[in-house]
């Protein structure tokens, strides 16, 4: 398989719903993530914690990407996290919020990842941005 598709395939689930995504992150890795609330690392135990906490908060958390771009072992993803949270009786995703990640792939797996994201807005032409392309 390749490492884009070790990437896209990740990006593919709905970890709302899939109990085996952490079996995508290699046993050593780190993720070095950006946020609106600041910067935290998180190595492997943290994200399958994180996986956790969004299977009991959502009914749906799903990726789409407007950008899939490749560099060796080193995979760029552009994309729009939906959700559905648990609270809401209704089935209408909403936008939750926009990222760039940088991963670095080995041995089939997500290794090193660099991410940055901000809350999600409600402007057409900004959500349009992120269904235009997909590379």
């Amino acid at each position: 398989m390749t490492v884009k598709k070790v990437v896209e395939n990740f990006y593919d689930m709905d970890l709302a719903k899939e109990s085996k995504a952490i079996t995508m992150f290699h046993k050593d890795c780190e993720l070095h993530w950006n946020s609106s609330k600041g910067f935290i690392t998180l190595n492997y135990a943290k994200i399958n914690a994180m996986l956790q906490d969004v299977q009991k908060s959502y009914i749906s958390f799903r990726h789409r990407l407007s950008h899939l771009l490749e560099d060796g072992n080193i995979i760029t993803a552009r994309y729009t996290v939906y959700v559905i949270p648990i609270e809401k009786s209704e089935e209408e995703e909403e936008a939750l919020a926009h990222f760039i990640s940088i991963w670095e792939v080995k041995e089939g797996k997500l290794f090193r990842g660099y991410e940055i994201s901000q809350m999600a807005d409600e402007n057409p032409a900004s959500l349009k941005t992120f269904l235009e392309i997909k590379i």
